[in-house]
């Protein structure tokens, strides 16, 4: 009589995980968040829905999840020294293209979230928290090293000030939110606002 028990399921592998991200983002580029779905998501990763489900739970959270997964740098890892430093390095962290298709599927899941609560949440748990801590490290180093003041409350809105460069670049100069205009915008508003 053959043994019976519990099926291990495979962990997916780094490799793996990192490929089913890269096509999200790609059927996300190409029919936007309303339209992609997890049977899209499937076909194109050549995975069965339930592991989709089975892994991230929904839609919302692999969506967020693969985007976070593109971020190239932990902020909380930048540490040149100084505040201007890690801000500029954060800047420069992604190049011009990059930026600008971020910056556009940002736009996408803006409008969407006004609709999907779910994708709000996600949005909320899985990228701006995280970004958040992360930002306070560079934030706390800087007020250890005398940069900016712990009472500052600029330093609540110090996300708000660099998500909203990128965001209303387009819509007021229509123009993407190059590197050089990120420098300039963290020389010209928040390192003031924050060493104030």
């Amino acid at each position: 009589m053959p043994e019976t028990g519990t099926v291990r399921r495979r962990r997916m592998t780094a490799e793996r995980e990192a490929e089913l991200y890269d096509a999200v983002l790609g059927l996300l580029r190409e029919v936007g968040y309303d339209a992609l779905t997890m049977d899209a998501v499937a076909a194109r990763t050549r995975s069965s829905k339930a592991t989709l489900y089975r892994q991230w739970g929904g839609k919302a959270a692999l969506v967020v999840k693969a985007m976070r997964h593109h971020k190239p740098v932990d902020i909380s890892e930048i540490d040149t020294g100084t505040l201007r430093g890690d801000l500029h390095t954060l800047a420069g962290r992604h190049d011009d293209c990059s930026v600008e298709e971020s910056t556009a599927l940002m736009r996408g899941l803006a409008m969407a979230m006004h609709s999907d609560p779910d994708l709000l949440r996600a949005f909320r748990e899985l990228l701006i928290e995280p970004e958040l801590e992360e930002l306070d490290q560079v934030l706390q180093r800087a007020v250890a090293r005398g940069e900016i003041r712990q009472d500052n409350p600029a330093m609540d809105y110090t996300l708000h000030m660099m998500v909203g460069a990128m965001a209303t670049r387009g819509m007021i100069d229509e123009l993407p939110p190059t590197q050089e205009y990120l420098i300039s915008y963290i020389d010209a508003v928040v390192l003031p606002a924050l060493c104030a």
